[in-house]
């Protein structure tokens, strides 16, 4: 199991950042994210393996006016 913003979501083996969002329903055009401290390029979120027990921060961003 990994935290993604303090919700409990299963973990499974080969795990990458983009099925965590995927797993949360996440598609906000502009996300930061951050795995266990280490903060997650955009390009490198289908590629970055997300280890069992981890704690993932999804941070929106946005802007208004």
């Amino acid at each position: 199991m990994i935290r993604v913003n303090g919700n409990a979501v299963e973990w499974r083996e080969g795990m990458t950042v983009a099925d965590a969002l995927r797993a949360m329903a996440y598609d906000f055009p502009l996300i930061t994210v951050i795995v266990n401290g280490e903060i997650v390029e955009k390009e490198a979120y289908e590629d970055f393996a997300v280890p069992d027990g981890a704690d993932v921060k999804a941070i929106h961003i946005h802007h208004g006016g």
